[in-house]
């Protein structure tokens, strides 16, 4: 399976089976993938989502920071980050990627401003 579509197809799978209560099987999924595709940052961060939504708020956190390691400037990862941090109760850290992800939003916005009427 080395298709960024067959990858895709596999993380698309394990969070629909999250999403109908399978946590266990969502987790081996992304867990064989990630053995085998390790820089996924996308099956990283539906790990993270996965583990937090189980209360495993410091496995969350290791998903969501290797996630961050391939790609740091990524809204979604940033937000994880700081849902998991107002968890763990460091409300420092939570709001630094608060801030990290809002900022990453309006750069978003600027590349794509809304068309005036």
């Amino acid at each position: 399976m080395d298709s960024k579509k067959a990858i895709q197809n596999e993380i698309d799978d394990a969070i629909f089976n999250f999403t109908i209560g399978e946590n266990k099987q969502a987790k081996e999924q992304l867990n064989q993938l990630l053995k085998e595709h390790p820089e996924e940052k996308e099956a990283w961060h539906a790990l993270a989502e996965i583990l937090w939504s189980e209360k495993d708020f410091q496995a969350a956190l290791e998903a969501a920071e290797k996630a961050l390691a391939i790609d740091d400037k990524d809204l979604h990862i940033n937000t994880t980050l700081s849902r998991i941090w107002v968890q763990i109760g460091d409300q420092k850290k939570a709001e630094y990627y608060n801030a990290q992800a809002r900022m990453l939003g309006w750069k978003e916005q600027l590349k794509n401003p809304p068309e005036s009427l």
